[in-house]
């Protein structure tokens, strides 16, 4: 599966013609502790000068992993979630914040997450916070600024900038893993057809350039062929077009 990156450079030269930036972030979901994949993540990070926000899973994180991340700048530590734990009904798609909970439960949930790393993080955690399988019902949207956060990420192009009051709104668009498949590197043609769709749109004003454009992945499951498609890629926008964006509280 070695990529055709054509029709990628031909988009980013259009871009560059255009005198466009496009604004580029990083996350990578389920860290809970350090690992030889995550010193592979961070060595990465430290190699793009792109640094990556770790969304770490509160009920199971590590002191390990805050003093592992103490004084880095590689990764800027974000909210997954509690527990990770499926919530939904047999018959629907994974969530642990969707809509067949009790409000009230969800949201004791999603505090006690932020204070958890509030504790062993300090200032360096960044109040964002991240469902696990990035499902969230509508009805917690309004209520999480009121628990400390002031961003929301998800995954798919946002319809608008904010989720709701004080809550910045910031997702990520592009996951290189066939979890339904082989759970391994999704088919590299159809990732480069559906980025070069996605930066085409923000080209010709069909969808929010102002959004930073995610890249979303997960250290701990990568396979050699994923570590090599994610490596190259953002070596790529980076060279051309795009420009680190990094989440900040109040970041608007």
């Amino acid at each position: 599966m070695t990529p055709d990156w054509t029709a990628l450079d031909q988009e980013l030269a259009r871009w560059q013609e255009a005198g466009m930036t496009l604004p580029i972030w990083w996350r990578d979901d389920d860290a809970i502790a350090p690992t030889p994949q995550l010193e592979q993540l961070l060595a990465l990070s430290e190699q793009l000068s792109l640094p990556v926000h770790l969304a770490i899973i509160p009920r199971d994180a590590t002191p390990e992993l805050a003093k592992r991340l103490s004084g880095t700048a590689a990764a800027i530590p974000v909210v997954h979630g509690w527990a990770h734990e499926n919530h939904a009904p047999p018959d629907q798609k994974k969530s642990e914040f969707g809509a067949d909970r009790v409000v009230d439960d969800a949201l004791d949930d999603a505090e006690r997450g932020l204070k958890t790393l509030e504790r062993l993080f300090g200032s360096g955690l960044q109040p964002m916070f991240v469902p696990p399988w990035n499902r969230l019902s509508e009805d917690l949207e309004p209520w999480l600024a009121g628990l400390g956060y002031s961003a929301l990420s998800t995954f798919t192009p946002r319809s608008q900038a904010k989720a709701a009051p004080g809550l910045l709104r910031v997702n990520t668009h592009l996951d290189p893993i066939d979890w339904k498949g082989t759970r391994s590197l999704v088919a590299p043609a159809l990732l480069l057809s559906q980025l070069v769709k996605q930066l085409a749109d923000r080209r010709l004003g069909k969808a929010d350039n102002d959004e930073p454009y995610g890249i979303l992945t997960h250290h701990l499951v990568h396979d050699d062929a994923i570590w090599a498609f994610c490596e190259d890629l953002l070596r790529r926008l980076l060279a051309g077009p795009a420009r680190p964006w990094v989440f900040e509280e109040r970041k608007s």
